[in-house]
């Protein structure tokens, strides 16, 4: 599968949160130790809020350990929003069309799981993506799809209702097909504002996903930890596992729910899909 990490609040440099946590992501993708797969070397993807009102992005099919592009640019990179994805193909061509995260407008998204038996259900999904959104489909993974999907059913205005609709679609439509449990997923996504995340699976049994303790309160536990003091408040992750051994320092997310970050405050809901 793949392992993404959701970052929000004080501006830091991407570098730091890709590649010195105990677990980093860059390290997860040689050596993750709760996903599906212990290596996501099909490439990977960064999308960031700067000056300008649309997301930058930068994919590259190449492992994100041994891209010295990445290690570059991430050097030299701050923002105070991040998405950040390796990826573990299930099945798709290894192409940068097809690393997440992807873009539409001001909005990224990015996805751990898969559509399962995608090649039977594809037409059938790609069909009821909005004609007005079709021509913004570049890759050919089922989580672009899923994307679209979700801003077919109104993403941009309720985000947590869209994901239902397009999740209970996929799902009416692959049990039409005679597949049993048609999808697996946490997925994220925003619009430079806010952080929605949900953690969901047809059988029950989704990938991990954590979201982080509030900085205040891991400050008070570990006044000597430097790298918590130069966060601020409303400082958040949200990961596909856990980047250190802080102990307290990650909750979570459970089966079947649906977690908003805007600002400092978190919301956690219970995420149902809803029928087509």
């Amino acid at each position: 599968m793949c392992r993404w990490l959701a970052y929000s609040g004080s501006p830091v440099s991407v570098g730091d949160l890709l590649y010195k946590p105990t677990n980093s992501l860059v390290i997860q993708s040689k050596h993750s130790r709760m996903g599906a797969e212990t290596t996501n070397g099909d490439g990977f993807g960064v999308g960031w809020y700067g000056a300008l009102a649309e997301p930058g992005m930068f994919h590259s099919t190449e492992p994100a350990w041994n891209d010295r592009n990445l290690h570059e640019l991430a050097s030299h990179a701050r923002s105070g929003r991040v998405f950040a994805h390796i990826r573990a193909s299930t099945g798709s061509a290894v192409q940068q069309t097809n690393c997440h995260p992807f873009r539409h407008g001001n909005w990224l998204w990015m996805h751990n799981g898969l559509i399962r038996d995608f090649a039977t259900v594809k037409r059938d999904l790609v069909f009821a993506v909005a004609p007005e959104l079709y021509p913004g489909i570049e890759g050919s993974t089922d989580s672009e799809v899923f994307f679209y999907l979700a801003l077919t059913f109104g993403l941009e205005q309720d985000p947590p209702a869209a994901i239902a609709a397009a999740v209970g679609l996929i799902e009416e439509t692959g049990r039409r097909h005679g597949v049993e449990h048609p999808i697996q997923m946490t997925v994220a996504t925003t619009d430079g504002n806010a952080t929605w995340a949900v953690r969901y699976s047809s059988e029950g049994q989704s990938r991990t996903l954590f979201h982080s303790t509030d900085i205040s309160t891991l400050r008070a536990q570990y006044p000597d930890y430097p790298l918590l003091h130069g966060l601020s408040d409303d400082t958040r992750l949200v990961v596909s596992e856990p980047l250190g051994d802080l102990h307290g320092a990650w909750q979570e997310v459970p089966e079947s729910s649906c977690i908003t970050v805007r600002g400092g405050e978190e919301e956690l809901q219970p995420f149902k899909p809803a029928a087509p």
